[in-house]
C-alpha cells in the first residue's frame, strides 16, 4: 500500500538526513562595495549590517521547510557537543524538540560552520568548515526511526568525507539498506571544490553505483553538469551566454534515469525547475511515497518558470525548491502541481536573507500560486516542447 500522509497517522512522514551546520551571515547590503573581490580588499576596515545566524545544510534547510509546509521529517545529521552545536539544537528545537530525534551529538567532533558572503548583485560565496559532517557515516543513520517513514531524503554527500570516500561506498551501503525497508529513496548534492579531494573523486561511477537505490534525484544543473559533462561547466563558467537548454537537460536526465534514477529534477536558479521521469514500470519500484497515479507520472519531461519576487538572498533556494516537491509527492499530488511548488515554494526562500524567513505555509503558498502569481517569461525554441497554459509550465511531447 502506498503509504502518504493524507492516509497515514504515523508521527514521521520524512527523514532528512545528511549535512548540517551553523550558517553565519553577515548582512552585506548597506556596503559600497561592487564585487566580492572589493569588499574583501586587505587591509581595510568595511562596515556591515547585522549578523544572522541560522541552521544550515540539507537537514535544517529542507527538514525545517518542510515542517513549515506541514510535512511531519524527522532529521539525521551530526553534531559537535560544542556552543555552535547547542545553537543549532537551540534553533531546531524551538520548532519542535522531537525533529532531533536521531541526531548524534560527538563529544570527538566540532560542529560544521558555514559563512556565507551574499553581496548585492553578485552570487554567493561560502567559508565552509566541515567538522563533524567529515566523520558521519551510514552507520550514524537510525535505521529504526527510518523504517517507520514514507520518504528518506538525504543531502550534500559531496560536503562529507566519509560519503564520498572510497567511491562513496558508505552513501551507496546507506541507500541501499534504506531501499531494502521499503521507504522511497531521495538525494540532493552541492558543488564540491573542484580541487577538493570530493571534486577529485569519480561522480559518474558513483552516481553508477548509487542511483539504483535512488528513487529522486534532484541536483541543480551545476552539480550535474560538474559530475556528468565536466568539460561544459567548465566552458559554462567562461562564457557569457547559457549553454544550458532543452537538449542539454533532456541528455542529461537520460543519462540518469539510465543509470537507475526514477524521477530526476533539476533546479535550474532563476530559470526555474525541470523534471524528467522514467516509465511507469520502473515508477512501481519507487517505495511507500510514491504516486497514486503511476501513469500521470509517468515518461514526462516538464520546465517550469521561476515566480516573480524581489530577491533578498538565495541560501538555501535549493533546498526549499526540494522541499515543496517532496511535500508535493507526499501529499499525492501530479508531477506538474510537484514541480509548480518546487519552483514557488523556492521562490518563497529568496524573500528573505536566511533559509528558513521566506517559507510560507502550503497553505499560504498554494494560494499565492492560484491567485495568479505571475511568472518569469521563459522561451523554449526546441523541438517538441510546448506552453501548456492550463498548468502554467513548458512540457514535452
Amino acid at each position: 500500500m502506498v503509504r502518504t500522509i493524507r492516509d497515514s497517522e504515523m508521527a514521521t512522514d520524512i527523514i532528512v538526513a545528511g549535512h548540517i551546520c551553523l550558517d553565519i551571515i553577515p548582512d552585506l547590503s548597506i556596503g559600497v562595495a561592487q564585487s566580492l573581490a572589493e569588499l574583501l580588499h586587505p587591509g581595510q576596515l568595511v562596515e556591515v549590517g547585522a549578523l544572522t545566524l541560522a541552521t544550515g545544510g540539507a537537514v535544517s534547510n529542507t527538514g525545517l521547510a518542510l515542517h513549515r509546509l506541514g510535512i511531519h521529517p524527522r532529521l539525521m545529521g551530526k553534531l559537535g557537543n560544542d556552543l555552535l552545536g547547542e545553537m543549532v539544537r537551540q534553533v531546531i528545537g524551538e520548532y519542535d524538540p522531537a525533529l532531533l530525534q536521531g541526531t548524534v551529538v560527538d563529544a570527538l567532533s566540532s560542529t560544521s560552520y558555514t559563512v556565507i558572503l551574499s553581496a548585492p548583485g553578485v552570487d554567493r560565496t561560502f567559508l565552509h568548515y566541515p567538522g563533524a559532517n567529515a566523520t558521519f557515516n551510514a552507520d550514524d543513520i537510525r535505521y529504526d526511526i527510518v523504517e517507520q517513514a514514507c520518504l528518506f531524503h538525504f543531502g550534500y554527500p559531496t560536503l562529507m568525507r566519509e560519503m564520498y570516500a572510497r567511491g562513496a561506498e558508505q552513501t551507496v551501503a546507506m541507500f541501499k539498506r534504506v531501499k531494502s525497508l521499503g521507504v522511497t529513496t531521495s538525494l540532493d548534492v552541492s558543488l564540491p571544490d573542484p580541487h577538493s579531494e570530493a571534486g577529485q573523486a569519480d561522480w559518474c561511477a558513483i552516481l553508477r553505483d548509487l542511483l539504483p537505490y535512488v528513487d529522486i534525484f534532484l541536483p541543480n544543473v551545476d552539480e550535474a553538469l560538474f559530475m556528468l559533462r565536466r568539460e561544459v561547466y567548465l566552458e559554462q563558467l567562461c562564457s557569457d551566454i547559457p549553454l544550458i537548454d532543452a537538449t542539454l537537460l533532456s541528455e542529461l536526465s537520460d543519462e540518469l534515469l539510465a543509470y537507475g534514477g526514477k524521477v530526476v529534477g533539476f533546479k535550474l536558479g532563476n530559470r526555474g525547475f525541470y523534471a524528467h521521469t522514467a516509465g511507469e514500470a520502473t515508477l512501481a519500484t519507487l517505495g511507500a511515497a510514491r504516486p497514486g497515479n503511476l501513469a500521470g507520472w509517468a515518461n514526462i519531461e516538464l520546465w517550469a518558470p521561476c515566480f516573480l519576487v524581489d530577491v533578498v538572498g538565495t541560501t538555501g533556494a535549493g533546498d526549499a525548491a526540494i522541499a515543496g516537491f517532496l511535500a508535493a509527492l507526499l501529499r499525492g499530488l501530479s508531477l506538474e502541481e510537484a514541480v509548480t511548488m518546487a519552483t514557488a515554494v523556492g521562490a518563497c526562500n529568496v524573500e528573505a536573507a536566511d533559509a528558513l524567513g521566506g517559507i510560507r505555509s502550503w497553505e499560504e503558498t498554494l494560494a499565492r500560486v492560484q491567485g495568479g502569481w505571475r511568472q518569469q517569461t521563459l522561451e523554449l525554441d526546441a523541438p517538441g516542447w510546448y506552453w501548456d497554459n492550463d498548468v502554467r509550465l513548458w512540457k514535452h511531447n
